[in-house]
């Protein structure tokens, strides 16, 4: 951890500290930022506050006074109610606005962590809390140079993965064979680890309605047979099986013919329209060193479906931030399920997937983004064209 870059982050914010607090492991950002391990018992409450300017101070209960051993300042102990309440007061001394990791209304719920009565507490000192959604970005989010090419490596693997799978549908149709979901599921999933991929869970294979179902896992009772005139949805995602690797994540669609119904290929030119509206967007605005928010994003990419008339038909956000986990910290590409107002910075990954979703199929396409020094990528291959599987 480096007090330094954190207390120069705080004065181009205009803040005068940001505050730490934890019980029982609540909050993994605090971990991972100031570098603490989670090994041992950590059942009493901990504090600790990196001021803009001066030296940090610590807040640890007797029982567990090691807590925060081997970060820089002043560690004092506490075991009452009341020793605890004057020792926040003395950490934000002096201070007006502190960041903590809170979000009004919990706009941001991968960042509002803290419960409503530590901030009571906090507040009770005198002090405004504010949010440290965009401090978690500069210290959690962004990627190392070694991360970015993991992530490159993990989508060249993932791609072809991806590409066994739409053959493997193609080659049973024309065979005349079954095939349906939970084969192709499984299909991936092994190709996965003769890959030297790890994945949290899925990936989704829909048919038709399901499809349209944004978060549909197959299962092996029950599954979908794959036919002649279907359509067919594919969303997987992955990372090497190495310390620090990041995801890739991407959703392809493809139908069982060789002439796809006018509906079904209307709506994906609307979504990949989107799609590379949001794009272009981001591609412009970094490289002409604009700053952008993630609900930005959003609003060119859903505002372009909704010129198309499907607007009712896009549930979900734009994107979703990326990092080890499959859902990182960073902005998000949101102006429907929150309204996500932190700037896209150097360093952070997030996907772009715009859908559409109606009652006989749905089509969503995506693909990731990742933000250099003057300059955005998508980092894998792009859908232009809906696939093709089976005989004519």
């Amino acid at each position: 951890m480096h007090i330094e870059e954190i207390q120069k982050a705080l004065r181009e914010e205009k803040l005068d500290g940001w505050l730490f607090f934890d019980h029982h492991l609540r909050d993994p950002l605090a971990y991972r930022i100031l570098k603490l391990g989670t090994d041992g018992v950590i059942s009493r409450r901990w504090y600790y506050f990196i001021p803009a300017q001066g030296e940090p101070r610590g807040l640890v209960h007797a029982i567990e006074s090691g807590v925060l051993d081997g970060l820089p300042g002043k560690i004092q102990i506490y075991s009452s109610w009341a020793a605890q309440t004057g020792g926040i007061a003395a950490l934000v001394e002096g201070c007006r606005t502190v960041a903590m990791q809170y979000s009004p209304n919990c706009a941001i719920p991968y960042v509002s962590l803290v419960d409503a009565g530590t901030l009571e507490l906090v507040r009770g000192t005198g002090i405004d809390v504010v949010s440290s959604a965009n401090l978690v970005q500069l210290f959690d989010s962004r990627w190392r140079a070694d991360q970015l090419e993991m992530h490159l490596e993990a989508g060249r693997r993932v791609d072809k993965v991806r590409a066994g799978a739409f053959q493997k549908i193609d080659a049973a149709l024309r065979a005349g064979e079954a095939i349906n979901e939970w084969q192709v599921n499984r299909f991936i999933r092994e190709g996965f680890d003769k890959a030297g991929l790890v994945t949290d869970h899925g990936p989704i294979v829909g048919v038709n309605a399901n499809m349209s179902d944004p978060h549909y896992e197959p299962k092996a009772e029950g599954s979908h047979p794959i036919r002649k005139h279907d359509a067919v949805l594919i969303d997987l995602w992955a990372k090497l099986d190495k310390p620090g690797a990041v995801y890739y994540d991407i959703t392809w669609t493809g139908y069982c013919g060789h002439e796809p119904p006018a509906a079904l290929q209307n709506v994906f030119e609307v979504v990949t329209g989107g799609r590379d509206r949001a794009i272009e967007r981001v591609k412009h605005a970094i490289s002409h060193g604009e700053l952008i928010h993630g609900f930005e994003v959003d609003d060119a990419c859903r505002g372009y479906i909704q010129e198309k008339g499907f607007g009712d038909y896009f549930i979900h956000r734009t994107g979703h931030s990326i990092g080890e986990e499959v859902h990182g910290t960073s902005a998000n590409m949101d102006n429907l399920e929150t309204h996500d107002d932190r700037r896209i910075i150097a360093g952070t990954c997030f996907s772009i997937e715009p859908g559409v979703y109606l009652p006989a199929f749905g089509i969503r396409s995506e693909v990731n983004m990742y933000i250099g020094e003057g300059h955005a990528q998508v980092t894998g291959e792009i859908q232009q064209e809906l696939l093709r599987m089976g005989p004519a």
